[in-house]
Order: C-alpha cells, then sequence, then structure tokens
C-alpha cells in the first residue's frame, strides 16, 4: 500500500451516520456522504478542513437516504461543489421533507440537485487519488460503494457493514440484488481491503467473508 491517501470519519446525526473525508499529498479531498445535522456539526468538519489546509473538490454520496445527505447542501455553499451519485436515488432527494416530517424532523435547507450521476466502473478523481464506483442496488435503487485501489479501501455506504447488510424493507429495496452485487462485486476484492461502511465500525473483506451469516 502506497499510504499516500488518507481520510478521517466523523460521526454525524441522531442516526450516528459516518461521513468521510479523503485527501492526498496534493491537499486535495473529496467528501464522502456528508451527514451533518447541526450547526456545530458543521463547524467540525469545516474545522478540519481548514486546520489541515485542505482543498475539496469532490461531494459523493454513496445513496441518497436522508441522513447520508443532511450536510449535502452547506458542503455545496462552503465548497461551491455540487453532489455526485447515482440516478436511482433521485426520488429520496424529491420526497426528503415529506418522510423527515412523519418522523418529526424538520429540514429548513432544499438539497441540491445531482450535479453528476455516477456509473458503475466510473473512475472519479482528485489530486493524485482514484476512486472507483461499484454499483451495488439493493439498500436502495441507487447504491454505490467506492474502492480506492492504491489504498484497498472501500467506502460501502450501507450496503455492507460488519457482520451484517443494509436494510432492504423500503419500496425500492431488493434483498436479493444486494445480496448478489456484494459476492459478485465486494466479495471478490483482496481479503484485507479495509471496508468504511456508512454506520458502524470498520472491518476488511476478509472478516465478512468469514464471519457475514446475512449476506
Amino acid at each position: 500500500m502506497t499510504h499516500n491517501m488518507q481520510y478521517k470519519s466523523f460521526v454525524f446525526n441522531f442516526l450516528e451516520e459516518n461521513t468521510y473525508i479523503l485527501w492526498d499529498q496534493t491537499g486535495q479531498a473529496a467528501i464522502i456522504d456528508p451527514g451533518m445535522y447541526t450547526a456545530q456539526e458543521e463547524q467540525i468538519l469545516d474545522a478540519f478542513v481548514k486546520e489541515n489546509n485542505l482543498d475539496v473538490k469532490l461531494l459523493l454520496n454513496t445513496h441518497l437516504h436522508f441522513d447520508h445527505v443532511f450536510g449535502n447542501p452547506y458542503v455545496c455553499k462552503r465548497y461551491g461543489i455540487a453532489p455526485w451519485a447515482n440516478g436511482g436515488d433521485k426520488v429520496w432527494l424529491e420526497d426528503i421533507k415529506k418522510m423527515l416530517g412523519k418522523m418529526g424532523f424538520r429540514l429548513e435547507t432544499e438539497q441540491p440537485a445531482i450535479a453528476h450521476m455516477l456509473q458503475d466502473g466510473e473512475i472519479v478523481r482528485f489530486g493524485n487519488t482514484e476512486l472507483k464506483c461499484i454499483f451495488v442496488p439493493g439498500h436502495s435503487a441507487g447504491c454505490m460503494a467506492f474502492y480506492c485501489e492504491q489504498e484497498q479501501l472501500l467506502f460501502s455506504g450501507d450496503i455492507l457493514f460488519r457482520g451484517s447488510v443494509g436494510r432492504t424493507d423500503f419500496p425500492d429495496s431488493s434483498h436479493s440484488l444486494q445480496v448478489e452485487g456484494i459476492h459478485n462485486k465486494l466479495f471478490v476484492l483482496p481479503e484485507q481491503t479495509k471496508v468504511c461502511p456508512g454506520h458502524g465500525p470498520s472491518t476488511t473483506i476478509g472478516y465478512e467473508l468469514d464471519n457475514n451469516c446475512i449476506a
């Protein structure tokens, strides 16, 4: 491993969502799934960017469930970038205020539109870093994972967790599709690949091959 890319994880909002910021030796950075719900959480992210003199170039969403996009408006406004995601999840942005209202939560800011629709196998770049987009629908219709081959790091969103997989009781969910994608696209990665999920602790592909009975 080259160790040229680094990352920092934050746990944000009432659903304890993992937000990631990635950067390399150029100082350019990408934010994956900004989940900041409060001004204090926004300040935590911004302080880290300033302290490390990072130049945020990309906003990537593994999927568009509300806990993973709360911080999209702030990131877009603060850093002058717009989100990239798979188009299969656009309905979640359109209904976000109504869905949150039913749960007793309010969302004051409008969600920005997706600026670029990510495709399976697409390579996204910042600085000297490349991330491969891996399309694994099931938790939602547009779920993507981001894989850095140079560093053997996988940012799996809510597709794959330590010892479990994403819930599939939403209208656009499919357990069979998700399991098929995990086996055919994620479990074929090197076993030492570190998996950074959307919630909970990190794991490895090897550990999940041996211990994830759900998948």
